[in-house]
């Protein structure tokens, strides 16, 4: 995560959403960055600890701003990611898992050290079910996001390839998807509602979506 004085911003990094990539690219203008295990501080760490520390210790009130992937891809991304191909003998990898399998061990009740990768909407979400983050885009609308922040820095912003995963195979059958929509129904229901808004919602709520 990195926070911006002068652009008054948090860019809050979601896992397996070119958050890497745009972290490379701002990293020289940011004025504090959050590194190794806080590199990806969920929305609601931020908006309980950090945001009130950025406004009581630095007079700080940043926009917040993260990125959202459809939910299918995110998942499809960290199966790639930990790839026997990627991750060798690391005790998370897939092993012969297909992505069917996988995905349904994602939603398990006792998911494995494999598919033990959280949700994004539990990452963008506080406890009351609601999204404080003031521009929340698609990762599919990455013309809009470069537009966005290359107006607030004032400059073009231009990524390189990070953490790219190998290419793996990874369909998912109907019925498998079926399970993953209605497991994680919030979280399609607000990847949808940031497609309808034409790729990003804006605002700042506190109060329970409806």
């Amino acid at each position: 995560m990195l926070v911006f004085v002068k652009q008054k911003l948090a860019f809050l990094s979601v896992p397996k959403t070119g958050s890497t990539a745009y972290e490379t690219a701002l990293r020289p203008q940011a004025d504090i960055i959050f590194t190794k295990r806080y590199k990806h501080m969920t929305v609601g760490k931020f908006h309980n600890k950090t945001a009130p520390f950025l406004k009581k210790s630095l007079r700080l009130e940043p926009e917040r701003i993260a990125v959202m992937r459809n939910p299918v891809d995110q998942i499809r991304s960290w199966y790639k990611f930990r790839s026997p191909e990627r991750l060798g003998d690391d005790f998370r990898n897939t092993g012969q898992m297909s992505f069917d399998e996988f995905v349904l061990d994602v939603i398990s009740d006792a998911p494995s050290p494999a598919a033990c990768i959280g949700s994004q909407f539990g990452f963008l979400s506080i406890r009351d079910g609601s999204v404080p983050v003031h521009h929340l885009f698609a990762y599919e609308k990455q013309p809009l996001i470069r537009a966005f922040l290359a107006e607030r820095f004032e400059e073009e912003i231009k990524l390189k390839p990070r953490n790219v995963s190998p290419h793996v195979y990874a369909p998912i059958s109907p019925e498998v998807e079926q399970k993953l929509r209605i497991a994680r129904a919030q979280e399609f229901d607000l990847y949808a509602r940031i497609i309808d808004h034409d790729g990003v919602l804006r605002g700042f709520s506190t109060a329970p979506q409806v």
